[in-house]
């Protein structure tokens, strides 16, 4: 389902990575320690935006990625 706050997301279960980017910055953030049924139900919902903030942002451990250093 589209979402007007998030543009893109992927998750790593190995590491438990949940990976966002955010449609009004264009940045990217990784959320750390998220259990896969926290990403599923993320990937799931009608509302993307507010999962978001009411299941994963200040609850999960997080940094913002520079994207241009990967490449």
């Amino acid at each position: 389902m589209p979402s007007s706050v998030v543009r893109k997301s992927s998750y790593d279960p190995q590491t438990g990575t949940l990976s966002i980017w955010f449609v009004p910055s264009g940045k990217r953030y990784d959320y750390f320690d998220v259990p896969p049924e926290t990403a599923e139900a993320f990937r799931l919902a009608l509302s993307k935006g507010r999962f978001f903030n009411i299941r994963i942002r200040d609850v999960f451990r997080s940094r913002e990625v520079d994207d241009a250093s990967e490449a």
